[in-house]
């Protein structure tokens, strides 16, 4: 049985902190403003954006738990860093508690964190709208990538990339590879065509 929107969203309520449900709301509706422009299913937008982070506050050793028991393969670093599962443990969620079983919302859930070479277009929204939604504050040149997501997704993607990776170099953090593979993929991508 698959719930409807206003039944996730008053579950999510109950189950997210208030920040990071406010947050949750902010990708929710940016997510459906990047389907309407880029004429995505609203509905599916909707969803992904919506459990994007339901996931996100569970404890890193039930994230990993979850993740084995549906089959998903954990890496050394998110093993290291088990926080990085919550995109993959949440998809796992969305199709248990909330009855998604449609595999592109999912996808979108599962790799809205780190990307992923030749994402669909709803993985690509909801990965920027994770980014550039409305609450978000701390994030270097958010007005400039809030209008270029309007303008042009594959730039916006490859920008949101090469700055997280900036930053997290910049501070020390471990780097996924599969931010890096992204990067690469999309950086190609684009300025092969220049």
């Amino acid at each position: 049985m698959r719930f409807s929107i206003e039944d996730i969203q008053n579950k999510l309520r109950k189950n997210l902190k208030g920040s990071r449900f406010i947050h949750t709301l902010g990708v929710e509706y940016t997510s459906v403003c990047l389907a309407m422009k880029y004429e995505e299913d609203l509905e599916k937008a909707e969803l992904a954006g919506l459990l994007h982070d339901c996931a996100k506050e569970l404890p890193e050793k039930k994230m990993i738990k979850i993740c084995r028991n549906h089959g998903e393969k954990i890496s050394k670093m998110e093993f290291e860093q088990p926080f990085l599962l919550h995109g993959k443990a949440g998809a796992c969620i969305a199709k248990d508690k909330f009855g998604i079983e449609d595999e592109v919302i999912l996808n979108a859930i599962r790799y809205h964190t780190t990307g992923r070479p030749a994402m669909t277009l709803l993985e690509k929204i909801v990965f920027v709208a994770d980014y550039i939604e409305p609450n978000r504050k701390k994030a270097d040149r958010l007005p400039e990538l809030r209008r270029l997501a309007f303008e042009n997704l594959d730039e916006t993607v490859l920008q949101i990339l090469e700055q997280t990776l900036d930053y997290l170099e910049k501070t020390g953090k471990q780097i996924d590879r599969h931010t890096m593979i992204t990067r690469d993929y999309y950086k190609k991508l684009l300025r092969s065509s220049e």
